[in-house]
């Protein structure tokens, strides 16, 4: 990251921070590689796959500590999916790494076939997930994974914020029996839970901040930017829960609810459609726990339409993704 007087700064949206050329040196944030390296010292089983991106997800690191069980299969995710259900039916434990679009939309059927269906131990790792790739399109964006993966029997669904989140839910869901997928961001995440220790707990919906007069529930990128907003909105005294509702299957509905019920209003904001995903999770657990009359409201993609392209930086705040947005449609259901 950029830095002033030794004090990192934020990304500079004008190219340097969606530039994939320099993701190894941008990447500060993406601990995977050294997290399931240190889990390899310790299990000679584990191995990882990625599809000829290791700089960009940082399994560059395994690959350091562990080459002999580190494979590169170039730009081929579905059969990288198939390849790793292989391995893990003869007692191997692959984690495989790739884009979120690439490996959750394009490998969606490998990993509901080869995956889920018999239940196999691979850990998807879904990176630069929703606009986060920017530039690079449509094509490179994953706005619709969440509502696939959610949706699959059998598979679990994790999405950390941050890096200390990223090694928690890495950690905490090594023994599970089937497949987890992992959406994760571009590794330039804002900490959350640094200054936490012990705060994300796999299955557990996090409550960051205590508040009676209104719930946000946010997801990945967009949790730094609920916190922000709840601090913005308790300078004019309104005092807002934040939840980061990180394990979306199995989806921790109890707590959702048992805030959004208490306060009568409640804000998702997600870096994903509208429709699928977190808030239509949330929706779910408000109608099963007989809270219909909860006042709702949604950030995310609209429903029908594709990202902008641009910096992820800038596409955030048109969507009103950042503490910014989430702040004024805070305002306006407060007002509603």
């Amino acid at each position: 990251m950029a830095e002033t007087e030794g004090v990192d700064v934020a990304p500079d949206p004008s190219g340097a921070s969606w530039d994939l050329a320099g993701m190894a040196q941008l990447s500060q944030s993406f601990v995977a590689g050294k997290v399931i390296a240190a889990m390899a010292d310790e299990d000679p089983d584990i191995v990882v796959i990625t599809a000829d991106m290791k700089f960009s997800n940082m399994t560059a690191d395994f690959e350091q500590a562990h080459p002999d069980r580190f494979v590169n299969v170039g730009i081929s995710e579905q059969h990288m999916v198939s390849m790793s259900a292989g391995m893990a039916s003869v007692g191997m434990k692959p984690y495989i790494a790739a884009f979120a679009p690439f490996v959750g939309l394009l490998g969606g059927e490998q990993i509901r076939t080869d995956l889920a269906y018999p239940g196999l131990p691979v850990r998807i790792i879904a990176h630069h997930a929703g606009i986060a790739i920017g530039f690079y399109g449509t094509s490179h964006h994953a706005t619709e994974d969440l509502g696939l993966m959610r949706s699959i029997a059998g598979l679990t669904v994790v999405c950390p914020c941050d890096a200390t989140a990223t090694e928690a839910a890495l950690r905490q869901t090594a023994d599970l029996p089937g497949p987890v997928y992992f959406r994760v961001g571009r590794g330039r995440d804002v900490d959350v839970y640094d200054e936490r220790p012990g705060a994300w707990r796999f299955g557990e919906a996090a409550v960051l901040r205590e508040g009676g007069d209104l719930t946000i529930v946010a997801n990945g990128v967009t949790v730094s930017g609920a916190l922000e907003a709840a601090a913005a909105l308790a300078v004019d005294g309104v005092d807002a829960t934040v939840i980061d509702a990180h394990t979306v299957r199995p989806f921790d509905d109890a707590t959702i609810a048992g805030h959004a019920g208490r306060s009568g209003r409640l804000l998702v904001a997600e870096e994903h459609n509208v429709v699928g995903g977190v808030a239509t999770a949330c929706a779910e657990a408000l109608v099963e726990h007989g809270l219909a009359g909860v006042r709702m409201a949604r950030i995310g993609m609209p429903a029908d339409e594709y990202s902008l392209i641009g910096p992820p930086t800038h596409l955030y705040r048109h969507y009103g993704m950042d503490g910014a947005g989430i702040e004024k449609k805070a305002r306006e259901l407060l007002g509603s």
